[in-house]
């Protein structure tokens, strides 16, 4: 029994795997650049978009598309498609442009390299935000490394040239934004990847907002020096930089900015934090509201405690047989009479503001339902309370009016009578003398 599980495991573990590596080729932009120096003698820059291939198999391989630039991408202990968790091509963004060492020349320490490389960085990006990953690739040359900057002296590439690259670096992310409550704990993902064994690798991060910028932490793996807290030392040798931020702030907002350098490459992954606060939504009323025929009613919608500010406060009216039917029921009818307070600052930095009306009671809308409806970015569904309005006849004055009538007549009648019983006894005592 235990070697058919070994069995399924196995098959199961070899499946997965075929779904991780099933994507053979991706379409990509390739930003090409021209660097010149104009008549002031300030070097500028053109960039120009190209199309290209990037293309996973062996040296020597075809191209998929014979018509543009292909980035065939050879095996190295890096496989670039197993950062991509299985996903399917057309939910990608590729991006492919050249890398400037900055005059820095190192030969990369891996079998068979050579003194000098051409450097690409390849940019994946998924559709809907799930990950960024970067990758960089590396081109061997027996070309003698430039007395100068490389980006002066780009090497022309063809528009159906063949570049046998190979994966070197790989950083990634699967946390390109997140949005934090006030008071949550966050784990901002950020990983990487090296070709080769004991590399020397810096570590770092940072948090920018407005102009600012703080180092948070940083590694190096040779000296093993450790600066700031945040980041699982122990984690690091596998490649797992992730950052933990333990209580979430309004100052905690910004970009967070991991990076990772091996010399002579540099890269980093920007993630986004921004703090969102849902708002608390209490009515001044209970469920049902009572009121007589023209009675009045101040009745107020309050959101507090949100962040960031905009938040949009709907009130609307509704028979209340009306909102229990899924077919045919009437839309709820927006209120027009509607007054919004001033925004209240928080001394948390959340916002506040109330929405009122004033409600004459009139019995043709008695049984109505009135909902006060609360949109915020935080929200996936608006909040909403109801209430529903109970309005009774008011008691005729004639009918109070003819009752106290009759009860000050029958009073008085009775005084008469007492006072004619008392002169009769008296009479009657008299007599009797």
């Amino acid at each position: 029994m235990g070697f058919i599980l070994k069995i399924l495991i196995y098959l199961y573990l070899c499946a997965g795997v075929r779904c991780v590596l099933q994507i053979p080729w991706l379409p990509c932009q390739f930003t090409d650049e021209q660097v010149s120096v104009n008549k002031e003698g300030h070097t500028e820059t053109q960039h120009m978009p190209r199309e290209a291939m990037l293309q996973f198999g062996q040296k020597g391989e075809a191209p998929v598309n014979p018509h543009a630039i292909t980035f065939l991408i050879t095996g190295s202990k890096l496989d670039l498609r197993r950062y991509m968790e299985g996903v399917e091509a057309d939910q990608l963004e590729c991006e492919l442009r050249r890398y400037s060492t900055e005059g820095i020349h190192v030969r990369w320490p891996v079998i068979g390299a050579q003194d000098y490389n051409f450097w690409f960085t390849c940019t994946l990006r998924h559709s809907k935000g799930l990950f960024t990953v970067t990758g960089f690739l590396r081109q061997p040359t027996d070309q003698p490394p430039p007395g100068q900057q490389d980006y002066r002296r780009w090497s022309a590439i063809g528009d159906r040239e063949i570049l046998t690259t190979s994966v070197a670096l790989v950083i990634k992310t699967q946390t390109p934004s997140v949005r934090a409550g006030l008071g949550s704990q966050q784990k901002l993902h950020c990983q990487f990847g090296v070709d080769h064994k004991g590399p020397n690798v810096t570590v770092e991060w940072h948090w920018q907002y407005r102009g600012d910028r703080i180092k948070l932490f940083s590694h190096n793996s040779r000296t093993g020096q450790t600066q700031g807290t945040g980041v699982g030392v122990k984690t690091l040798t596998g490649g797992d930089v992730s950052y933990t931020l333990p209580f979430a702030k309004m100052s905690s907002e910004g970009t967070f900015i991991c990076s990772v350098s091996v010399t002579p490459l540099f890269t980093s992954v920007d993630i986004n934090l921004r703090i969102e606060e849902p708002p608390r939504v209490s009515l001044n009323v209970g469920p049902t509201v009572s009121l007589q025929e023209g009675g009045e009613q101040k009745v107020v919608c309050e959101a507090e405690g949100y962040f960031p500010l905009d938040v949009e406060i709907v009130w609307t009216e509704q028979d209340s047989a009306a909102s229990g039917r899924r077919v045919g029921a009437p839309l709820p009818r927006e209120l027009k009479n509607v007054l919004l307070s001033s925004h209240k600052h928080n001394p948390d930095q959340t916002y506040s503001v109330a929405a009122f009306f004033y409600l004459q009671a009139t019995l043709r809308d008695s049984g109505k339902q009135f909902t006060c409806s609360v949109s915020h970015q935080s929200l996936r569904m608006p909040i909403r309370k109801s209430f529903i309005l109970s309005v009774e006849e008011p008691s005729s004055w004639m009918f109070y009016l003819t009752i106290g009538f009759v009860l000050v007549s029958l009073l008085a009648v009775l005084c008469v009578m007492l006072c004619y019983l008392q002169s009769a006894r008296k009479q009657s005592a008299y007599k009797i003398r």
